[in-house]
């Protein structure tokens, strides 16, 4: 199921329309590259982030490996400077770790603010003027 149920676009956390993230590697939950999400994305895979070597040996070290590829699941692996639709949790496990990764407000969406604080995005943010 698409999350688009009322047939409009998802919304970011500054409540513009959500914006792409990233292409290259194609990542979301739906594979659009958009942190698109719906009920059935129980991870919510919400923020979208500039990875770092920081994030992603944290992240390895937790159990979740993203930056081995596994062609298998059409899945290159993530290198420092890729952008990821991220799942909120885990941003703010890394955020409480002191290795939160910055963060793209124009493409993370708004539903992660059920797990994450927007100051706390906001103060990571590469798009914030």
């Amino acid at each position: 199921m698409k999350p688009d149920d009322s047939g409009g676009r998802q919304r970011n956390i500054l409540g513009g329309i959500l914006g792409s993230c990233s292409e290259r590697p194609l990542t979301g939950f739906f594979r659009d590259g958009c942190c698109n999400t719906s009920d059935d994305d129980l991870g919510s895979h919400t923020v979208c982030v500039v990875v770092t070597a920081e994030f992603l040996d944290f992240s390895k070290a937790r159990g979740n490996d993203l930056s081995t590829p596994r062609p298998e699941f059409r899945f290159p692996g993530l290198k420092p400077g890729d952008r990821w639709c991220l799942c909120a949790a885990r941003w703010r496990e890394a955020l409480h770790a002191g290795k939160a990764p910055r963060v793209v407000l124009n493409a993370t969406n708004e539903a992660c603010l059920l797990i994450v604080g927007l100051d706390d995005l906001k103060h990571h943010a590469v798009d914030l003027n």
